[in-house]
This record gives structure tokens, C-alpha cells and sequence, in this order.
């Protein structure tokens, strides 16, 4: 099987690396940067370069860009894929990226199913892409109504066989739901913490709480932009409940309620151990 994957940072970077540690498959490689497609030869990511006129051997096209950057690329070769390819985006957030091509390949010998490997660092760029970035991690795909069963059962068996540790289908709408709550409002909360005016004054006063809180403000701000900006409406709604319970300890705090605060913290802690069952 033949991989292309365009686009070789973290998350490209670290596929390309998976695909080749799990399997002998042959993986092309497109990125802007040359420098990123001479380390990723150096590192044995990939076989050779992913130039358009190589995009007809790819079976399966992942596209590791940013969400409008990836519409566009996929866009401007949608008739270059192969028949029976697989074409898979991997940005954070489904619905800007879904409505604009699910229709696009409507009558397409290739196929187009949205994707979101659940992994990731704090860092970006291929010198941090690892080969077991993936391993165990979830990858959500999002098919268009009425894909072939068969196409949706290979896109499994192919995650499945480079790392991943489980797949799970979805619909745009659910991803960008889930996502804005586990994912983007922590990047959010991160943020928030670290623009603290004591902030530059933490050092010797700090454990493993402030490295685990601000860990994720360490981001690509560029990105994340256009994640918070796409998927707004799910990620405004979190941020209004976060506000809310941020105002209730507040509140218990300012007004010494013990009781109120004590009971606010129990049921904290309640459901996080429920959710670690």
C-alpha cells in the first residue's frame, strides 16, 4: 500500500514515522518546508517526496494542514486521487472541513472521510514527531452518509494495523460538539491560567499542578486561531459553562460558605473519579 501524506509536521510527521515503524508500506511526503522533507528522509519518515504527479499511486492521501489550507489542497486535486483512494483530513475540527468536501466528492471514484487522530504534544513541527505518538490513542473519522461499509471498514483496519489504539465513527456535528469540551476548552483554561499577573513569578513556588495546567498554552497560536474560530459556537457554550462554575467557587470563596464551597469540590471530585472508572 502506498501512503501520501502532505503536510509533515507533528501529526503528519508522526504518522509517517507510525506507518513505517508498524508496517513496510511505502509512504510519499509533501511539506513547503525542504528542510522538514530532508529530515524526514534523514529519519526514514518517508520513501520519497509526495510531488502531484505521484498523487495517482496513493491509496489512502492523508492531509495534516491546517483545516483551510486542507480544503484547498484537497480541492485542487480532487481529481488527481485514485480510484478506490482513500482521502482523510486530520484537522481539529470537522463540520468547516466535512460541508465543504463531503459534496465535492459526491460522484468521485475516491473517497473522502473526515479524520482527527486524539493525539498530540505541545510542541509542533517534525523534529518532536515520535513513532509511537498514536499508540493506543483514539482516531475519530467522520464518513459521509452513505459510504460504502467496506470503505469504512478498511479505514479502520488501516488505523488499527499503524497504532492507533481504537477508532470511533462520528458525525461532523458530534466531533466539533465533543471536541470544544475536551480539547480546545483545556487550551482555553491553559491560556487563561498563565496570563496570570504573578505568573513570572511562580519559580520555587510550583509543582506538578502548574505544569499540568499551563502545559497546553504552549501553542501554535496560528492553529489554535482558526480551531477556536471554526467551531466558536460549541466552544463559546463551554466557556460560558466554565464561566459559570468558576463564579460559583468564586462566590463560595468570597463569601466563606464552607458548606456551599465544600460541596461544590465534592462533587468535583466525584465525577472525575467516575470518569476514570
Amino acid at each position: 500500500m502506498i501512503f501520501g501524506i502532505v503536510g509533515l509536521g507533528l501529526i503528519g510527521g508522526s504518522l509517517a514515522r507510525s506507518i513505517k515503524f508498524h508496517s513496510s508500506n511505502t509512504v510519499l511526503g509533501a511539506d513547503l518546508n525542504e528542510t522538514v522533507l530532508l529530515q524526514a528522509r534523514m529519519f526514514s519518515a518517508i520513501d520519497d517526496e509526495l510531488t502531484p504527479d505521484r498523487i495517482p499511486e496513493c491509496d489512502v492521501v492523508l492531509v495534516a494542514l491546517y483545516p483551510q489550507d486542507a480544503v484547498d489542497y484537497i480541492l485542487k486535486h480532487i481529481d488527481s486521487f485514485k480510484p478506490g483512494a482513500l482521502v482523510i483530513d486530520c484537522c481539529g475540527v470537522k463540520r468547516f472541513v466535512c460541508e465543504r468536501l463531503f459534496p465535492a466528492f459526491k460522484g468521485k471514484s475516491s473517497t473522502f472521510i473526515g479524520g482527527h487522530p486524539m493525539a498530540g504534544r505541545e510542541y509542533s513541527g517534525f523534529s518532536y514527531a515520535q513513532d509511537d505518538l498514536f499508540e493506543n490513542a483514539s482516531m475519530i473519522l467522520a464518513p459521509a452518509p452513505g459510504t460504502e461499509i467496506e470503505t469504512i471498514r478498511t479505514a479502520k483496519e488501516i488505523f488499527l494495523s499503524i497504532g492507533f489504539g481504537r477508532v470511533r465513527f462520528t458525525t461532523p456535528e458530534e466531533h466539533d460538539e465533543m471536541i470544544a469540551f475536551t480539547s480546545q476548552l483545556a487550551h482555553i483554561v491553559s491560556c487563561a491560567y498563565v496570563n496570570s499577573p504573578l505568573s513570572g513569578k511562580h519559580k520555587g513556588f510550583s509543582a506538578g499542578s502548574f505544569k499540568d495546567m499551563t502545559r497546553v498554552a504552549r501553542l501554535n497560536e496560528t492553529m489554535w486561531t482558526e480551531l477556536f474560530l471554526e467551531n466558536g459556537d460549541h466552544l463559546v457554550e463551554e466557556t460560558d459553562h466554565l464561566i459559570e462554575n468558576l463564579t460559583a467557587l468564586r462566590d463560595a470563596i468570597e463569601g466563606k460558605d464552607a458548606e456551599r464551597l465544600k460541596e461544590i469540590l465534592a462533587e468535583s471530585r466525584r465525577l472525575k473519579e467516575s470518569l476514570e472508572e
